[in-house]
Formats: structure tokens, C-alpha cells, sequence
């Protein structure tokens, strides 16, 4: 999976980092970020960068760190170009590490874009000075980055595993697994077979846990869960949701184009006969 790199990323946060020129920087615009063809070292460092902002500090991955530019009009030599976030993560080169460090760095530029002003009373928000929060200048509200829980589900029936399709217009043109985010008020084994049944009209048991992933695309914290189906396998499929959902035997499982996803390591584990 995506975060399955040798060196870990630490988010410690450290309100007063200084950036150097050599250190990496984040340039987003909308779901576009600003990046080379070299995917070795896509990022540029803060250094080629001309930006209106003071870049905050992210998080670090080994002796590599990483900061953030809120300035959308920030510009960097020819070589450097706004690309889909997305499109990245398909790139054939792609690194684990870069990608990781995208998605992370995405999530948390989303929070601090949406966050400048306080939801209470609509004044101007400011980086805590103690820990990864943003607090109103006038009423001193904060918030905390938002994290939204969310499960993927592999429903097996005997030596086939319940395959799908997002609907069109998703953006996903590969198979998948079912998944949704978690209600107000639910476990993270009620959304699992919540979604099953919205989703294709299944009953499921023996619910168990597989394996977490953050997800910074979506700003999620994704939960694995096999299951068994319970009683008729007679899909019901929701058309808003998905475009086919097929009970899929092992050996004909394709999978995902890359690994990096939580959804494609359930896929080939059942694959496999892991599961």
C-alpha cells in the first residue's frame, strides 16, 4: 500500500521550522499540484519556488521535509507544471514515497484552504503555536484536521469475492471493492454492512477486520473488512453508486493497475487465498 515505504513519515509538529532552500514545497491549485517529470523527485524544493506566503511546515521522511504554500499563483522554473493530483498517482513511475507525501500533503492543504476562516464567528484563523490546530484570532475557536473513517468491504461467497465498478462520472475506471463513509453514530462494522446493502442489496456475517490505510485524497482513514454473504447473493445494485458489481472467482480477479490502494491489497490477498 501506499504507505508501505522504508522510511515513515513523522508528523510531529513543529510550530516554528524554518525552511531552507533545500527543503521540499507543496504547490496546489484545486486538485492540480505543481510538478516535474522526474519521479524520482517530482516536488520542487522551496528554493526554485517564488511565492507571496511563509510555507508551513508539514511532516518529515527521513531526513527530508516538506512544507506547504497556500499562494495558488506560485511559480517555479519551465520544467514545472500544475498536474492532476490523480493523474500522479497513475503515472508509471510513480514512487511510493512521492505519492504518500502527495496524498498527505493534499489532505492537509484541503484542511488548511477550507479553514482560514473560524466557523463560529468568521474571523481569521492562525496556526496554533502548540500542536496541529487552527484558532480563531477573535474567539479563539479551533479546529483540528478533519479525519472522515470510511471502510472498504471484500464480500466472499465460498471462492468468489463480490467485485465492483463505481458508476460513471466517479472519475475510477478499474474494479474495486464495496466502500462508504461512515454515519453519525454508526461502528465501523455497522457502516461495513451498511454499505453492503445500499449498495448491492446483501446481507453479510462474520464480519472481520483486515487492515487500515490512510487516504489523503479523500481525507479519509480507510478500514478493511472482509465478510461472508448471508443467505441470497442476488445482487441488487444501486445504479447512483455503481455501474456492476460481479461475484468474481479468485483466479479471475485482475486487480488494480497499481498497489497502492488498500482496496487493491484485499483484491489480490483473496486472489492469493490470504484472506
Amino acid at each position: 500500500m501506499i504507505q508501505d515505504i522504508t522510511e515513515k513519515l513523522d508528523n510531529s509538529y513543529v510550530p516554528d521550522a524554518v525552511p531552507s532552500v533545500n527543503d521540499t514545497l507543496f504547490c496546489f491549485r484545486g486538485m492540480d499540484v505543481l510538478a516535474s517529470d522526474d519521479m524520482n523527485c517530482p516536488f520542487p524544493t522551496i528554493g526554485k519556488v517564488e511565492c507571496s506566503d511563509q510555507p508551513i511546515y508539514l511532516f518529515s521522511i527521513g531526513s527530508r521535509r516538506f512544507f506547504l504554500t497556500l499562494d495558488d499563483d506560485a511559480q517555479a522554473p519551465d520544467k514545472y507544471r500544475y498536474v492532476s493530483v490523480r493523474a500522479l498517482r497513475r503515472h508509471p513511475d510513480a514512487l511510493k514515497k512521492e505519492l504518500y507525501a502527495l496524498f498527505t500533503a493534499f489532505h492537509l492543504y484541503k484542511w488548511y484552504s477550507s479553514g482560514r476562516f473560524c466557523g463560529s464567528c468568521g474571523a481569521p484563523t492562525a496556526p496554533d503555536s502548540n500542536e496541529r490546530a487552527l484558532r480563531c484570532t477573535k474567539c479563539s475557536a479551533i479546529e483540528y484536521p478533519r479525519i472522515a473513517p470510511a471502510v472498504i468491504v471484500g464480500v466472499t461467497n465460498g471462492d468468489k469475492l463480490l467485485v465492483t465498478r463505481y458508476a460513471k462520472g466517479r472519475g475510477v475506471g478499474f474494479d474495486a471493492l464495496v466502500a462508504g463513509f461512515s454515519e453519525i453514530g454508526e461502528t465501523l462494522e455497522q457502516t461495513a454492512e451498511r454499505e453492503v446493502m445500499e449498495e448491492v442489496g446483501l446481507h453479510v456475517k462474520n464480519l472481520r477486520y483486515y487492515k487500515s490505510q490512510p487516504w489523503g485524497l479523500s481525507g479519509t482513514m480507510l478500514a478493511g473488512f472482509y465478510c461472508d454473504v448471508d443467505g441470497d447473493d442476488t445482487i441488487t445494485l444501486d445504479e447512483t453508486e455503481l455501474s456492476s458489481a460481479i461475484w468474481t472467482k479468485r483466479e479471475d480477479i485482475v486487480g488494480q493497475p497499481d498497489d497502492m490502494s488498500l482496496t487493491s491489497e484485499m483484491m489480490k490477498i483473496f486472489r492469493d487465498g490470504k484472506d
